[in-house]
């Protein structure tokens, strides 16, 4: 499947550039920034993904985040999620890890949901252009949808 969409991939390229050769220069430079102004964020992550992976043990994680450790495993994660500054495509990466790693869905979609909706790290800016009653407000009510989240991938899972 991975040959078949990078052969859709060159031959859409190809053709692009025989239509238009200086666009498609154009978009080729411009793809390239944001692969270099994202590069050190992704390298910074996967740095401490396997850091975190080195150090913790299978049997570590699991007692953390696996599924036998109920909601308090939950906790953990939201709290985490909602303190990290991850871009999704790096988080889900890391929970397919986790996962792989020991931990529990619950855990893990508690984790993803706060770390996707959840913005501790932001919440200085969000209280700067929608006000500290809105953003306190839309934080709390994220981090309780989160656990919601998590309960009903427990039930389902």
């Amino acid at each position: 499947m991975t040959l078949i969409l990078y052969s859709v991939a060159l031959v859409a390229l190809g053709i692009s550039f025989q239509r238009s050769r200086a666009n498609t220069k154009m978009a080729l430079k411009k793809a390239w920034k944001s692969f270099e102004n994202i590069l050190p964020q992704i390298l910074a992550i996967l740095l401490v993904i396997g850091m975190m992976l080195s150090i913790l043990t299978t049997e570590q994680i699991t007692m953390l985040l696996g599924g036998e450790s109920g909601w308090r495993g939950v906790m953990i994660a939201s709290v985490v999620g909602s303190i990290t500054l991850i871009p999704g495509f790096v988080a889900f990466p890391l929970a397919a890890a986790l996962v792989t790693a020991g931990a529990g869905y619950m855990q893990i979609a508690a984790f993803i949901s706060t770390l996707m909706m959840v913005g501790v790290i932001t919440l200085p800016v969000e209280i700067k252009y929608f006000g500290k009653k809105t953003a306190i407000l839309r934080n709390g009510l994220a981090f309780v949808f989160s656990l919601c989240v998590a309960l009903m991938m427990g039930v389902i899972l």
